[in-house]
């Protein structure tokens, strides 16, 4: 079967309000693991030649060569792999290699970043409009949105709000939890769940007497990100001793990209989030092909 070339981008405005004039889409640097799985998921991951670190899904991704984590990256590591094309979730960085970045003759886009079923849909069709696929952006986002319709459908029928804590480390014996205004907590809204650690912004160390005051009927946690947490450690913090959580033993660990990365798969890792945590099976999202491998 023929593949198609790789088309003109065209100029396009970027999260950051700059026109971009992107001619050759040929050779990308993805940064940031939504970007990256919308890429692949548009049918265009052999154009993909280097990646950040948080670039795990699908697998053929984490066989790509790496440029480093997305908030900490060299300009020299980026350029080095010959791109003619950066596509840059918003948030990476620091703002120097940007600048360096941006100067150089490699077109960069940064594509906007937002954790809600239109911000995921933004992000798709910005990422086709940068390497000159809309006609593709416009079947994957329409099938994303209509995921999210579902999900959100069914989770509106739902009875119950189980109270949960996400635990995104663990220091000293400190739980560091994702209060409101993360991806953690969108998430846990998305499956119908309500964050017990609201009362706090952004990922933060969680006093004991505020997590058990808080008393979560489960913890949350992401696997794959460095830091093994397992419900034996996690539940046996002083945070949640005595809590509904530790003393049902409601525990549940999905992959960090599949739960917080927000890409085409974020109606899938809140269905199942919410099968987990309400103990009831909602509807089945259509199968994808961009949620057919297993994740690590």
């Amino acid at each position: 079967m023929a593949v198609a070339g790789p088309a003109a981008a065209g100029d396009v405005v970027d999260a950051r309000g700059r026109a971009v004039s992107a001619a050759d889409t040929s050779r990308i640097v993805s940064i940031g693991g939504s970007v990256t799985e919308i890429l692949f998921a548009l049918g265009l991951g052999d154009r993909v030649i280097a990646v950040d670190q948080t670039s795990r899904y699908p697998a053929a991704a984490r066989n790509l060569p790496g440029v480093g984590y997305a908030r900490t990256l060299a300009p020299e590591g980026v350029l080095s792999v010959g791109p003619s094309l950066i596509l840059a979730i918003e948030g990476a960085g620091p703002r120097s290699t940007l600048d360096v970045l941006e100067h150089a003759s490699v077109p960069v886009v940064i594509i906007p970043d937002a954790h809600d079923a239109a911000g995921v849909v933004r992000k798709i069709e910005a990422v086709a409009a940068a390497v000159g696929e809309p006609q593709k952006g416009r079947a994957l986002a329409d099938a994303v949105r209509a995921d999210f319709a579902s999900l959100g459908a069914a989770v509106a029928a739902l009875k119950d709000r189980p109270r949960v804590v996400f635990v995104l480390s663990i220091g000293n014996g400190t739980a560091v939890v994702g209060g409101a205004d993360t991806s953690a907590d969108a998430m846990l809204r998305l499956a119908g769940l309500a964050n017990a650690m609201s009362a706090i912004k952004g990922y933060k160390p969680a006093v004991d007497e505020a997590a058990m005051a808080a008393d979560p009927d489960a913890v949350v946690v992401m696997r794959g990100g460095g830091q093994v947490l397992d419900a034996e450690t996690v539940l046996a913090l002083l945070a949640f001793a005595g809590t509904p959580a530790a003393r049902d033993k409601r525990f549940v660990s999905l992959p960090g990209s599949y739960l917080l990365g927000f890409g085409p798969r974020a109606p899938q890792a809140a269905r199942e989030l919410a099968d987990a945590l309400h103990g009831t099976k909602l509807p089945a999202l259509p199968p994808r092909p961009w949620d057919s491998e297993p994740d690590e």
